[in-house]
């Protein structure tokens, strides 16, 4: 017996309501024509990524690390036109900013 069967047991006349899944919305991003660069850096013994080079608006670089760290699930902030991301996520940024429209450099070994 599964918990909806448990729930209808214990509420017969309890309607559930059909699941509302809300629509992804597509990130508004300013584009632009040079790469950006991902790093890769220790900062105290723990492994952090850098995406420097966005020339973008900070409305832009909190809309992109807003979503680069719930795609990741991971932390992460900007400061000073660059993006911390913690952990070692170069290749997947690229993959997604590459998905997103930019260009992208790797930097580094």
């Amino acid at each position: 017996m599964d918990l909806q069967d448990q729930l209808k047991n214990l509420f017969p006349d309890h309607e559930p309501e059909p699941e509302k899944i809300a629509p992804k919305k597509d990130i508004q991003l300013w584009m632009q024509e040079a790469p950006l660069l991902c790093k890769y850096e220790k900062r105290k013994g723990k492994p952090i990524t850098l995406i420097e080079g966005y020339t973008g608006a900070d409305r832009d670089f909190k809309t992109l690390t807003k979503h680069l760290k719930s795609k990741f699930s991971t932390g992460g902030t900007y400061k000073n036109d660059v993006i911390l991301i913690q952990g070692d996520f170069r290749d997947k940024i690229m993959q997604t900013l590459q998905g997103l429209g930019f260009t992208t450099k790797r930097v580094g070994g």
